[in-house]
């Protein structure tokens, strides 16, 4: 039960942090079109899965990504504040974060493939 109740205080809390400091940022962004930065995750959906962002409600995709991005780091914490020991802890959480990263953007890039709003290069 204790676990449970982390995973959802981390999630909130990494979403709302997400919120205040990369969405609203990258919205801000996405008006002002001479400073176009996007963040990091959108620049990986968009090269790997050739995501178009002109198909795309932007402001959609940033809560998406937001929601995903703070379900991995909920997940990955859970998980490795399961184990016992310092290093053993760092080592599994490395470990998850590369293929709870991967996997999860990966549905993400399905999700968007089976919409098609990808380019048709």
């Amino acid at each position: 039960m204790e676990e449970l109740i982390l995973f959802f205080m981390c999630f909130v809390f990494m979403f709302i942090i997400y919120e205040i400091f990369i969405v609203s940022k990258a919205k801000k962004n996405a008006r002002n079109k001479k400073n176009n930065k996007e963040p990091i995750e959108i620049k990986y959906l968009v090269s790997k899965y050739r995501l178009d962002l002109k198909k795309v409600n932007y402001n959609q995709l940033l809560q998406i990504v937001a929601l995903v991005s703070s379900l991995d780091i909920s997940i990955i914490v859970t998980i490795s504040l399961l184990v016992e020991g310092y290093l053993i802890q760092l080592l599994v959480a490395l470990v998850l974060a590369i293929v709870v990263i991967l996997v999860s953007y990966h549905f993400v890039g399905y999700f968007y493939k089976r919409k098609g709003m990808i380019r048709n290069d």
